[in-house]
């Protein structure tokens, strides 16, 4: 009812298990699935990582619904291709915009809920943290094909910044500052910012708290 209201968007069709949703997104090609984590027959976990690893829905973004407190797999559904996610009590102007956000390509991944639970999730980062966000030090692990300016940029990602916050930060245009951005996706094969996010907290670029 609430998407309904919205001039701009409507439902072409709901689901009630992750098999019948990944069904209806490829036979109503929508351009967003609000996926439940949790649902019988097929988990929102496995069904958003089969839309995203198939090439006939490769426009079909993904935005996952938690429980927040008590969904430790937002990480996981991240990681299989969602791009983002919503608290199931976000009030309905901020589930609308949410929405917006992630059919216009962006993440959900300014500072709130997103970032603190991945803190919370990502507690113990696999790789060798590195010394600031530059990657002065040790270089963290999964990032050799990086630059130190790449890096840089990766860092101010994971921490929720847009790239308007990541050119003012580093001293560069926002056009740069999209470009670096672009450039890391494609040499980490991340997805969306949410990847990139993920791959920063296990690489040890980022560690939670920091």
């Amino acid at each position: 009812m609430l998407v309904e209201s919205a001039p701009d968007m409507e439902v072409v069709a709901q689901a009630g298990s992750g098999r019948e949703a990944l069904a209806l997104a490829r036979a109503e090609r929508a351009d967003l699935v609000v996926m439940d984590i949790r649902m019988p027959d097929l988990d929102g976990i496995e069904a958003t990582r089969l839309i995203a690893a198939d090439e006939d829905l490769a426009g079909v973004k993904v935005l996952m619904l938690t429980t927040y407190d008590t969904d430790e797999h937002v990480v996981e559904a991240l990681r299989a291709g969602a791009s983002g996610f919503l608290v199931k009590d976000t009030r309905p102007a901020e589930l609308l915009d949410a929405i917006r956000t992630v059919a216009a390509g962006e993440s959900l991944l300014s500072p709130g809920p997103t970032a603190r639970l991945i803190e919370r999730v990502l507690r113990q980062p696999r790789g060798v943290p590195a010394a600031g966000p530059g990657g002065a030090g040790a270089e963290p692990a999964g990032l050799a094909v990086l630059s130190g300016r790449e890096r840089q940029v990766l860092a101010l990602v994971a921490r929720g910044c847009n790239n308007a916050e990541v050119a003012e930060e580093l001293g560069l245009s926002p056009l740069t500052a999209k470009t670096h951005v672009s450039r890391i996706m494609g040499k980490l094969g991340a997805r969306d910012r949410a990847q990139l996010v993920i791959a920063a907290y296990e690489s040890g670029l980022v560690t939670p708290g920091a």
